[in-house]
């Protein structure tokens, strides 16, 4: 720890100022979420801006691609630093109050298989949607 740039947690949410309550910022539509930037050459990043309207998008799909239901543990293995990661660990979930199970690191930290078995220990739902087949 470093004096005057650390923190300890348990001290911080005893001071005087914390409150229970966490009022929501009023947002536009149009109103930045999120900027994504993609791989590119270092002088010029990519970089996308997704608005308000993408959280409507993770959260009708969120429902009905994923296919939830409120008794639902919703399980996601992506990156949560990818559009797919954050998108269906965070913005979709959340904004269906959903229940989560939140895996950190890749599906073969520790041990292969140690993803699979913290999903199934918790009887959480499969977080992959469900393929199309196409017709031959």
């Amino acid at each position: 720890m470093t004096n005057g740039r650390d923190l300890w947690w348990h001290e911080e949410m005893k001071a005087a100022d914390i409150s229970n309550v966490c009022e929501p910022e009023q947002m536009e539509s149009e109103d930045p979420l999120f900027i994504l930037y993609t791989p590119a050459p270092p002088a010029s990043p990519r970089a996308w801006s997704h608005d308000r309207g993408y959280a409507l998008y993770t959260n009708l799909t969120f429902e009905w691609i994923f296919d939830y239901h409120p008794e639902d543990i919703h399980f996601c293995t992506a990156d949560i630093g990818w559009v797919t990661g954050h998108s269906y660990i965070v913005y979709g979930p959340l904004s269906n109050g959903a229940t989560s199970l939140m895996f950190e690191g890749v599906p073969t930290t520790r041990t292969p298989g140690a993803s699979g078995r913290s999903s199934r220990s918790t009887a959480s739902a499969s977080s992959t949607p469900p393929r199309r087949r196409s017709a031959r």
